[in-house]
């Protein structure tokens, strides 16, 4: 098996410092880019309104990694899936992604609402939004992810899509 490195263009600054399950939608949180990477690295991205953003759960022990099927969120309710079939922080490689609003670029900064990661989170790739990557087809998935997700980003269960 080969392995590769991957060094942080970036670092979460504020938001949350524990990773709670729920309620991200209104978190607020700042991207600061290090090191080669200069506001011109970032320039043009203010005319996108949502960014995707790859970082590194690094708050996850390396040893609480398991692949066996488990029950999301300890559920017993949901049935048992494997780790590729959820989000779990827990994975191999300890990769998140995901989309967010950009409120504002300021200088080597990114001012962004609704990153589902924690103050100190290593950022190792941020990308313009494109719909034109969105599926084509109609997306299908199992009732327990919908219902996972009702309260992940707003408690009332309003911004879950149906």
């Amino acid at each position: 098996m080969s392995s590769y490195e991957i060094h942080p263009v970036a670092f979460v600054r504020g938001g949350r410092k524990e990773a709670i399950d729920d309620n991200w939608g209104d978190v607020v949180a700042t991207i600061e880019f290090v090191n080669p990477y200069t506001e011109e690295s970032l320039l043009g991205l203010e005319d996108f309104s949502h960014i995707d953003v790859v970082f590194v759960f690094h708050g996850v022990d390396p040893e609480s990694i398991h692949l066996a099927a488990v029950h999301p969120r300890e559920n017993p309710e949901w049935p048992k899936v494997g780790i590729f079939s959820q989000r779990k922080r827990a994975r191999p490689n300890r990769i998140g992604i995901t989309t967010c609003e950009l409120l504002e670029r300021k200088n080597n900064c990114l001012i962004v609402r609704g990153l589902d990661a924690i103050d100190g989170t290593p950022v190792v790739d941020v990308k313009p939004f494109f719909t034109g990557f969105l599926p084509r087809q109609e997306i299908r998935q199992p009732e327990w992810a919908l219902e996972l997700m009702r309260d992940y980003w707003f408690s009332d269960g309003n911004d879950a899509q149906q």
